[in-house]
């Protein structure tokens, strides 16, 4: 890993629209027209039923009106064998689930999918009541186009090119994005406003990484979440092998290198998937999915006080904030709040499928 003392650079988000043959809901400046995606990865919601969804491969991320906007009856979805329905759905054997995200109005559950090979993107609604349906992708959209994505590189970690976008997520009107840019000092997290308009900050990140004892600033963010730390404006980001790292969003977004705060090492040898964040009893948690290490539930206590670990931690340990792995959550690949009390999770089974239930929030 390398390191660098530069200034953030500012980078311009381009951004390109769809000619359109009919009326439009201004407000949000989507316009009918076919969706060019190349990939579907990272998913995030907005308001009124919009879905942003990051293509990686494009370079770009899409604001997609799904019309998911009516609240459904409550329910606790539960779909065995999720990797069989979707197979029948689109027709194809090969279908693999980049993420998973709930609209917080609704309920409803929506995936992004790789369906056959080669690999072509798809969207699918899960309802509330296990029902599965293929978003179309010709609807109301706009785009943003990452002027700084990196090109297509194939390395021994894969190509750079689909890390471009690794996570997203909307708070107060703007987009956060996680992912890589070009040059050297790569790790990024830009912030785009929605409605998507010309003009957007990109913020060169680093971390101290305990497990591997030292600075690194290439490392992309695997996942993060928004939240507000004793007043404050937090993006909260887990990193492979597996640094948690707290960043002020002003900070973040201020035109200077930022370098966050590691607020714990959760162990090496591991890659965080997915995260949120919850209440219960009055306490703050973390609540991660790992390839590794199980689903970790992450204490928050204390953590503006946290003055960051600066020290090797060797041999695959942890330290900072305290954490216990929930012995019952297993094989977790991605998950979601359903609401203060409730998470939608995607887990593999024993047999190798792959299955949506709802769980309580430990």
């Amino acid at each position: 890993m390398q390191t660098s003392n530069r200034l953030l650079a500012v980078v311009v988000v381009t951004l390109s629209a769809v000619p359109v043959a009919q009326a439009a809901p201004d407000i949000w400046g989507l316009k009918p027209g076919k969706i060019e995606l190349q990939s579907a990865g990272a998913l995030a919601f907005g308001p009124e039923g919009i879905l942003f969804v990051g293509d990686a491969k494009g370079g770009s991320i899409y604001a997609i009106q799904t019309g998911d906007t009516k609240a459904a009856s409550p329910a606790k979805t539960e779909i065995a064998d999720l990797s069989s329905s979707l197979a029948k759905l689109l027709g194809a054997e090969d279908v693999k689930v980049n993420d998973l995200a709930v609209n917080p109005e609704t309920g409803s559950t929506f995936l992004s999918l790789a369906v056959g090979k080669p690999a072509k993107p798809a969207i699918v609604k899960v309802s509330t009541e296990g029902k599965l349906t293929a978003v179309p992708l010709d609807a109301p959209h706009s785009k943003a186009t990452l002027a700084d994505a990196p090109e297509s590189q194939v390395t021994r970690r894969g190509d750079v090119r689909d890390d471009s976008i690794t996570d997203l997520a909307f708070s107060n009107g703007k987009l956060l994005v996680a992912g890589l840019a070009k040059g050297k000092a790569s790790s990024t997290v830009r912030e785009l406003v929605f409605p998507f308009q010309d003009g957007a900050t990109a913020a060169n990140i680093e971390i101290y990484h305990a497990a591997h004892g030292r600075v690194e600033d290439n490392a992309p963010v695997r996942t993060f979440v928004s939240m507000t730390i004793d007043g404050e404006p937090t993006l909260l980001a887990g990193f492979t092998c597996t640094p948690l790292v707290s960043f002020p969003i002003k900070a973040v977004t201020s035109g200077e290198k930022v370098r966050g705060t590691t607020v714990a090492e959760l162990g090496n040898r591991n890659r965080p998937l997915d995260m949120i964040v919850y209440e219960k009893e009055g306490k703050s948690y973390v609540l991660m999915s790992n390839s590794a290490r199980g689903v970790m539930k992450v204490s928050l206590a204390n953590i503006k006080q946290n003055p960051g670990l600066t020290e090797h931690v060797e041999g695959g340990g942890t330290a900072g904030q305290p954490f216990e792995t929930i012995k019952d959550l297993t094989g977790v690949e991605q998950l979601d709040r359903l609401d203060d009390t409730h998470a939608v999770i995607i887990a593999r089974s024993a047999t190798g499928s792959l299955d949506l239930k709802t769980i309580d929030l430990p």
